[in-house]
């Protein structure tokens, strides 16, 4: 049998409405400001292509890039492989 967790909450006055609806106002603010942080984070620039940036580090990062293509093209040689027959 299908269990229903719904709950309602019971108010008395129309400031226990308000009061409710200003906390969730805040909530959803707070939730935006988080959103967004996140979210110009993924489209910053890395630390490694900084002009403050050491060399290792940008050696570091090129050794990673270069890795993960290295990767995807081993992926699509071996799905091109499998598909080919």
């Amino acid at each position: 049998m299908k269990e229903s967790y719904s709950t309602t909450t019971v108010y008395h006055s129309i400031d226990e409405i308000r009061a409710r609806k200003a906390l969730l106002q805040k909530d959803i603010k707070t939730d935006e400001e988080k959103i967004d942080e996140k979210r110009h984070s993924l489209f910053k620039k890395p630390q490694a292509l900084s002009k403050t940036a050491t060399p290792s580090q940008r050696i570091v990062s090129m050794v990673n890039s270069g890795a993960g293509v290295l990767d995807g093209l081993l992926l699509v040689w071996k799905l091109y492989r499998k598909f080919k027959k």
